[in-house]
């Protein structure tokens, strides 16, 4: 990989270590952060890494090389971290192409344990369109490294924390399918306490904490569905601690279709939900808007600059026939970190930020915030 490091040459002449520190590094070699108030910062660096096509790898398409090569950058990342790192391989034959893919799996503690995944995707889609993948989802995969950096030490006394990275996500969630079904059939799953999902957890105009809906999900298969939003509020309980009342996580009201609080089957929380495994799914969105399909959450802002035209007082489309951009960020041109820094500028960066600070809070003492069984 090629990467453009415009302060190498400052670098070489300065003798201050805090602008050595700062200086843009290859990929796989940011130097480990042991000042936990800079975790922020950590994290968009590697959202850079990943979506940036001149200072990282940019778009990931399920089954390319860019999609392999990112799988090889998280993997190398959590082993400089210290973690146990397995490589779970498989094919996938989808409506949309034949492939194969990979989940990228890593944890310190004992697997014994009452264990909580934290799971990111980390393939993106609309290449053609535009999309670097920069919300969808390197957002989701650059926070949960730094996460899983800061927690490298504080593991837990009674939980088991593991991180997956997920393979093919955008082609029918194939990498958590797998994951899940090889649990099943290697009656690994009785162990799980709970699944977050982190997807497109930065970019919209809110961030949204959801458990699964309360109607089992159609792509379910079995009798084990699990909505119960014990992990979900737990959530909700940790960022008003670490954020305060004003940024906390949202909880969506009831919308038609849409219980309070509850989300769809579009993302890998599902596959565990479908198992019997209770979810938190975090995204950046804004619920509030009469979409296309009606208050789904699909459109993600209210900015005009994501719509043909956005009426204000009614939260839609002027026109719904002609509306062709309906605020969506995910899948189209605009999910590039260029595009986004310059309709919202610092917003990225900051959700990132508390999105770690929150789930550093929860992951290092799941006692405070869990039910206890």
């Amino acid at each position: 990989m090629k990467f453009v490091h415009p302060l190498a040459l400052a670098c070489l002449f300065t003798s201050l270590v805090l602008l050595i520190t700062s200086c843009s590094l290859p990929l796989h070699q940011t130097k480990q952060n042991t000042n936990k108030s800079i975790e922020p910062t950590v994290a968009y660096t590697y959202l850079k890494q990943l979506v940036s096509p001149t200072e990282g790898i940019g778009a990931r398409e399920a089954g390319t090389k860019e999609e392999k090569k990112t799988a090889s950058y998280i993997r190398a990342n959590f082993e400089k971290f210290g973690y146990r790192v397995s490589e779970q391989n498989f094919s996938f034959n989808s409506r949309k192409m034949v492939g194969e893919s990979q989940n990228i799996i890593a944890e310190l503690g004992d697997p014994t344990k009452p264990t909580i995944i934290l799971g990111a995707h980390y393939d993106s889609t609309a290449m053609k369109s535009g999309s670097m993948g920069a919300t969808d989802n390197g957002a989701g995969v650059a926070a949960m490294l730094a996460i899983a950096e800061a927690l490298a030490d504080k593991i837990p006394e009674n939980y088991n924390i593991r991180f997956i990275a997920f393979g093919a996500e955008e082609i029918g969630l194939q990498g958590s399918n797998y994951y899940v079904v090889d649990l099943l059939e290697n009656k690994k799953l009785g162990n799980i306490a709970a699944m977050i999902n982190f997807d497109t957890i930065a970019g919209g105009d809110k961030v949204y904490v959801h458990s699964a809906h309360s109607t089992p999900y159609k792509r379910c298969k079995s009798g084990k569905y699990n909505s119960e939003p014990s992990i979900r509020n737990a959530l909700l309980t940790a960022s008003i601690n670490i954020l305060g009342e004003n940024n906390k996580y949202v909880i969506h009201p009831d919308y038609e279709g849409y219980p309070e609080g509850v989300t769809g089957s579009w993302s890998d929380h599902a596959s565990f939900s479908c198992a019997g495994i209770p979810i938190a799914y975090v995204e950046s969105t804004n619920f509030a808007i009469n979409g296309k399909h009606g208050f789904d959450g699909y459109s993600q802002s209210t900015t005009e600059q994501l719509w043909t035209c956005f009426d204000q007082e009614n939260s839609t489309a002027c026109d719904k026939k002609a509306e062709k951009n309906w605020g969506n960020i995910w899948h189209t041109k605009y999910d590039t970190l260029e595009k986004l820094n310059n309709i919202f500028p610092g917003r990225v960066e900051k959700q990132l930020g508390n999105n770690v600070k929150v789930l550093i809070e929860l992951l290092s003492d799941p006692d405070k915030y869990l039910p206890v069984k």
